[in-house]
């Protein structure tokens, strides 16, 4: 059974954050909350949590579109290329924020994202997950969770996302409340913007 962690965003306990960071390490799954819907994730760089993640998605590691969870830009270059001046700057305006932005993927993408020739990054606007990227030291996988019921697309509420998910996963971590409107995906690979899910993030600032 999966563990049940509670952290606040205004001020995420130290000890706390060690210990999902020590799950995520060992190769563990967890569902987290971002500035948007609570996402489901795992360290970038463990292989065999990525190949979990995605059975549990019922796709193959190679085809599965997991954002790349990251706290800051200045991490970007090791996984995506070289971006013009234009394109950086809408980044910045944007982010932290709840926007997933596709990018082109840089050379050595770790593995299985090596062939892939788009990655989406995410920098939420959400304390939680900034402290957890800051401690593990690399990006998190990540990939919205939805909700069985055709009518509620995204829950919102840890406790019951705890009884549907604690015999798949290794910890779900209570942030409060999520929400229940997902990122905007923006295209950004030709150089101009490009809508490819409109969501919570205001399009009027790209």
């Amino acid at each position: 059974m999966a563990a049940f962690l509670k952290l606040y965003d205004e001020n995420p306990n130290e000890r706390t954050v060690k210990e999902v960071v020590k799950i995520l390490k060992g190769g563990g799954l967890i569902i987290f909350p971002t500035d948007t819907v609570y996402s489901l994730g795992c360290d970038l760089l463990h292989p065999k949590a990525l190949k979990k993640m995605a059975q549990l998605k019922g796709v193959k590691p190679e085809k599965a579109n997991f954002s790349f969870i990251t706290n800051s830009l200045s991490h970007l270059s090791e996984y995506v290329r070289a971006m013009d001046t234009a394109v950086y700057k809408i980044l910045k305006r944007c982010l932290p924020g709840p926007y997933t932005f596709i990018l082109e993927g840089a050379n050595k993408l770790p593995k299985p994202f090596k062939n892939k020739k788009t990655v989406g990054i995410r920098i939420p606007d959400n304390t939680i997950t900034q402290a957890i990227v800051e401690e593990l030291g690399n990006p998190i996988a990540a990939t919205s969770i939805k909700d069985p019921d055709v009518i509620i697309e995204y829950t919102t509420d840890p406790e019951i996302i705890f009884e549907n998910w604690q015999n798949k996963i290794d910890l779900v971590i209570d942030g409060g409340f999520g929400g229940n409107i997902p990122s905007t995906v923006v295209d950004v690979t030709q150089g101009v913007p490009e809508i490819v899910r409109e969501g919570k993030g205001d399009i009027t600032n790209l």
